[in-house]
């Protein structure tokens, strides 16, 4: 069965919710002194570490098999960033944006002030956490197969994700306002169809080439192979509120993952959507969300968000029957339907006590359970 594992980027924000506290490096050194940063063994991952600003964490899980033990690992490596974020004095909440006013702050590392040199506002503004998938691949050909044909499926996993309503004090409209600010990177969004792993490896060289980006690990495409793991990075999602989810957005990740190498091993050709239109149904997932309509990706057309993810769990079926995660998935698909993703239940909190400074408390809470 393929691995899978997730990334989560984390808030450090004030127990009362009003701020995004800039404590990560004293977070960190806690970390380090209660001998929480690291899981023993010698896998990769089961590590906190820090991300772009130092309001943030993330937490890496371990390549897992079964999805109990990764929603296990996701609960436990929360529950460790939030005892070191307590000790430097802050609390940890899984929002992709941070409600209210904040001025991000990047860590002192000379590849992060390079980026803020060379991308001015776009860097110096961004503060927005996700959800980065891997699941494992046999080779960088089966990886780049298999991203020609999930590109057109990411915009339902974003719109399953989405947790960011509200930036800078103010409701954006939108349900996924990081997918937003994630696309103001020039290289941001859905890929191209490449045919070949030196087809793709030839496209990132000329993008690098280009003397735009910084180094490899700035292609911030929505799927690509891993440049560190023998995994394909499933890049769309919002990070979760409920770790549920998480697990979820995990599940259907690793099942396109199987479909998709299942068929570039027939040869079946993958659907040949253009990037430009990739980019409309993305913008359609993170506008509204499960709310209204999604793009079909079958159809270009717009369809129910209900409609449109009992497409994707068919298109998947064998794959979670395969698994063993075909209950654990059609539940959690019931479950977000019913009650929303992280940005209706954002929004439910705001509408309720009218302080953006409450709906970052309630996520605190919601965050470790």
């Amino acid at each position: 069965m393929r691995t899978v594992g997730v990334e989560e980027e984390l808030l450090l924000v004030a127990p009362d919710g009003s701020s995004a506290m800039a404590v990560a490096a004293e977070a960190l050194d806690h970390a380090d002194a209660l001998g929480l940063r690291r899981t023993p063994g010698d896998e990769p991952g089961g590590v906190i570490e820090h991300e772009m600003t130092r309001q943030q964490l993330e937490v890496d899980t371990r390549p897992r098999t079964g999805l109990g033990a990764l929603e296990e690992e996701v609960r436990a490596l929360r529950t460790r960033a939030a005892t070191v974020a307590r000790a430097a004095g802050a609390e940890i909440a899984a929002l992709a944006t941070f409600p209210l006013a904040a001025e991000p702050l990047a860590v002192a590392k000379p590849r992060y002030e390079a980026m803020a040199a060379r991308f001015g506002e776009t860097a110096r503004e961004y503060l927005a956490c996700g959800c980065h998938v891997h699941v494992g691949v046999a080779d960088r050909e089966e990886a780049v197969g298999v991203l020609d044909r999930v590109r057109g499926w990411l915009p339902p996993l974003l719109a399953l994700s989405a947790n960011s309503p509200y930036w800078q004090g103010r409701d954006t409209d939108y349900h996924s306002f990081r997918s937003q600010l994630m696309g103001r990177w020039p290289s941001a969004g859905p890929p191209d169809l490449y045919g070949s792993a030196a087809a793709y490896d030839a496209a990132v060289t000329a993008m690098i080439g280009s003397g735009v980006l910084l180094d490899p690990g700035m292609v911030y495409f929505d799927v690509r192979p891993s440049h560190r793991y023998p995994t394909l990075e499933i890049r769309a999602a919002d990070v979760c509120l409920d770790p549920e989810d998480t697990v979820l957005v995990a599940g259907l990740a690793r099942a396109l993952v199987e479909t998709s190498a299942q068929a570039w091993a027939r040869h079946e050709p993958p659907p040949a959507t253009p990037t430009a239109f990739l980019r409309l149904q993305s913008w359609q997932a993170a506008r509204d969300g499960l709310s209204a309509d999604l793009v079909d990706p079958r159809t270009g057309r717009p369809a129910p968000a209900a409609e449109v993810l009992a497409a994707l769990a068919a298109h998947v079926a064998p794959a979670l029957e395969a698994s063993g995660d075909a209950h654990l998935v059609h539940r959690g698909l019931d479950r977000v339907l019913g009650r929303g993703s992280g940005a209706t239940r954002q929004r439910e909190v705001f509408a309720r006590t009218g302080s953006l400074a409450h709906v970052v408390r309630d996520a605190v809470a919601v965050t470790t359970d």
